[in-house]
């Protein structure tokens, strides 16, 4: 499997996806499997005093065929994911593999034919069309990984069937390096975010903050990491995975071309380009007539914003669509608290970057434009089932004493107790 997505990115570091891709896929479907008893037991609910006696519960069950579009970055993890976690639930799946990796995809789909019956999992390969018609089906769910422009047309297809739809989507999320963070610290975990795939993730991140006076000592820092990451050149290390086709490379060199006709100043920790691999290249003194920080960038190309109060960085990110998720660096614990309560994100993470893209025990998901409801885990099985309140009265009631005719005493007793 690893070989084949390198071969659909030209170069996708083998380790990359064995990390990334195959032990998180793995770690999700043993979670599933650790706690599926106790995620399918009815869950006891109160039914308070004026509807005694009874019982109330909650049980879950499936919702029948859950349709699953698998994007191109992360094309084994963001299947197997959102598949463990709707079989885990009892439905059958349908999924359209990304026409970006035809290698991996073609691959997965003998798979699946090999060890399931095609009425339990089905998988679709084919263009765009074929994932157009994909998402006006009318599934019991549909869960759409991919660009929010593409989303919009997913949600209208869906409505038509009333499907109930998941969306991870993405967008430009947001660092905050402080002043009292660990420069080199900071920078080294953030290099790690954005190295990853070389950008191509949802979750890296897309900008930085970083006070003013230490955006220099914080680009070296970042480039010396990245250089401990990628030794003697990335253009040449097997680790460095490529850009996934043509026309991504040409739009992050659009970007880069836009943002210097416009004055961005490029720090570029090597020179040249070698196929498609793309060095790291960290833009300063940006502005928000440039199409890197109006766009996602999907890429490694970071660009660092000055700031001297957290308060400018926080009025920023609150000005901009709601990100998938939001990257804080430092150590100061009401600044975090400060942050956490005045900004809003798919998700938060406080001195490390993707990380709750993997957890297999908390929500992942989006907020507004970057996504709409969450999977992953618990979470993951409740969003693929439906969950039935059911109510249960024994043999006596006294429901009897409410029934019409009404003005009886013990209906005035009812509301001189309880209205009020």
């Amino acid at each position: 499997m690893a070989a084949a997505i390198s071969r659909d990115f030209s170069n996708r570091s083998l380790d990359e996806t064995k990390l990334f891709e195959v032990l998180t896929s793995l770690n999700g479907l043993k979670h599933s499997l650790k706690h599926l008893r106790k995620w399918m037991k009815p869950s006891k609910r109160q039914v308070g005093i004026l509807f005694q006696p009874a019982t109330g519960y909650v049980m879950y069950q499936p919702v029948g065929v859950v349709g699953i579009v698998v994007p191109w970055n992360y094309p084994l993890f963001l299947a197997i994911g959102p598949l463990g976690q709707a079989l885990a639930a009892g439905n059958r799946v349908m999924l359209k593999m990304s026409e970006y990796t035809p290698e991996f995809s073609s691959l997965f789909q003998r798979l699946i034919a090999r060890y399931f019956p095609d009425n339990q999992i089905a998988v679709v390969t084919g263009d765009a069309q074929v994932a157009q018609q994909f998402t006006t089906l009318p599934f019991d769910h549909l869960l759409f990984t991919g660009a929010t422009s593409i989303a919009r047309h997913v949600l209208h297809a869906a409505a038509d069937n009333l499907t109930p739809v998941t969306l991870e989507l993405g967008g430009k999320s947001p660092v905050i390096v402080t002043k009292d963070a660990d420069l080199q610290e900071s920078a080294r975990r953030l290099a790690f975010g954005k190295t990853m795939n070389a950008g191509q993730t949802c979750v890296a991140p897309d900008y930085a903050f970083v006070y003013h006076g230490q955006i220099p000592a914080f680009i070296e820092a970042y480039f010396n990491a990245i250089r401990q990451f990628y030794p003697n050149s990335l253009l040449s290390n097997p680790d460095y995975t490529t850009i996934i086709n043509d026309r991504q490379f040409a739009r992050l060199q659009d970007y880069i071309e836009d943002a210097k006709a416009k004055g961005a100043q490029l720090h570029q920790i090597e020179q040249g380009v070698d196929g498609r691999r793309l060095p790291h290249l960290v833009l300063t003194n940006v502005h928000e007539d440039m199409l890197i920080m109006q766009n996602e960038i999907f890429g490694p190309l970071l660009p660092v914003i000055g700031y001297e109060q957290i308060d400018e960085a926080i009025e920023y990110i609150n000005q901009h669509d709601r990100p998938l998720a939001l990257y804080y660096f430092g150590y100061d614990k009401a600044e975090q608290q400060k942050v956490l309560h005045a900004t809003h994100s798919g998700g938060v993470c406080l001195n490390e970057t993707l990380m709750t893209a993997g957890m297999e025990d908390m929500p992942f998901g989006g907020i507004g434009p970057s996504g709409m409801g969450h999977y992953h885990g618990h979470e993951g099985f409740k969003t693929f089932s439906h969950a039935k309140s059911v109510f249960s009265r024994p043999k006596f009631s006294l429901m009897k004493l409410i029934y019409p005719p009404y003005g009886s005493s013990i209906l005035k007793l009812i509301y001189r107790l309880f209205l009020r």
